[in-house]
């Protein structure tokens, strides 16, 4: 195997299991499988692949796929803070049905019955931000370093997945939220709060990003190195 390929093996690896979190949720929430036993059987073991896999990549020296997802870890995380910010605001000011991070901790530990406490809590606000941090590496492999209106429009297109997901089925408040309150204004929180983290993904990314192939750029290279 030359290197282009071990790079573009790699990238689809990363790749795969950093879509594993976010979709754990969403699985749950359609009522197939408790998230407390999804995260044992693939969230854990999906975070610890993750991270040997990028080890990995700087022991053979795939310098560039390390520091891409590196990169995209770090982004993510910063750029939650972002999303959060709205998120949090829209609760308070009420155009949002509820705390999403602690209903994935209470549902992470089986905590449905006996409510909440601060593990968790900690959980899931730790699997809320390690789900921006995934997303964060799935976009760093895939566009590298890009213009700002990439991950604004990948935001939007994560927020209308949420919109039309389980979750919000779940949460009983409907497609979009229409039937909850004024259902506008909890469509307007989710977008503007996922609007605001793809545009702060995309920043980070194209001043960390730059000079470093991304996963289209490497399928280029390797075409070229057959030719």
């Amino acid at each position: 195997m030359n290197i282009q390929k071990g790079k573009l093996l790699f990238t689809g690896i990363l790749l795969v299991l950093s879509a594993i979190a976010s979709n754990l949720f969403v699985i749950a929430q359609a009522g197939l499988a408790p998230l407390s036993s999804l995260a044992i059987q693939f969230l854990l073991p999906s975070v610890l692949l993750i991270l040997l896999t990028i080890i990995f990549s700087k022991v053979i020296q795939y310098d560039d796929i390390f520091h891409l997802a590196i990169n995209g870890i770090f982004a993510g995380l910063i750029a939650t803070v972002s999303l959060e910010i709205f998120r949090e605001s829209g609760f308070r000011l009420g155009t949002m049905p509820g705390e999403l991070p602690r209903l994935m901790g209470v549902l992470l530990l089986n905590r449905f019955a006996e409510g909440p406490d601060i593990w968790s809590d900690i959980a899931g606000w730790a699997y809320h931000f390690w789900n921006g941090a995934s997303f964060g590496i799935i976009f760093s492999l895939i566009f590298g370093k890009s213009k700002e209106w990439y991950g604004l429009l990948c935001g939007v297109l994560i927020g209308i997945g949420f919109m039309v997901s389980p979750v919000v089925k779940s949460l009983g408040i409907g497609l979009f939220g229409h039937e909850y309150k004024r259902g506008f204004e909890f469509a307007t929180t989710v977008t503007l709060a996922h609007m605001a983290y793809g545009v702060v993904l995309a920043f980070i990314l194209k001043k960390m990003n730059r000079g470093r192939p991304n996963i289209w750029q490497r399928f280029v290279m390797n075409s070229q190195v057959k030719i």
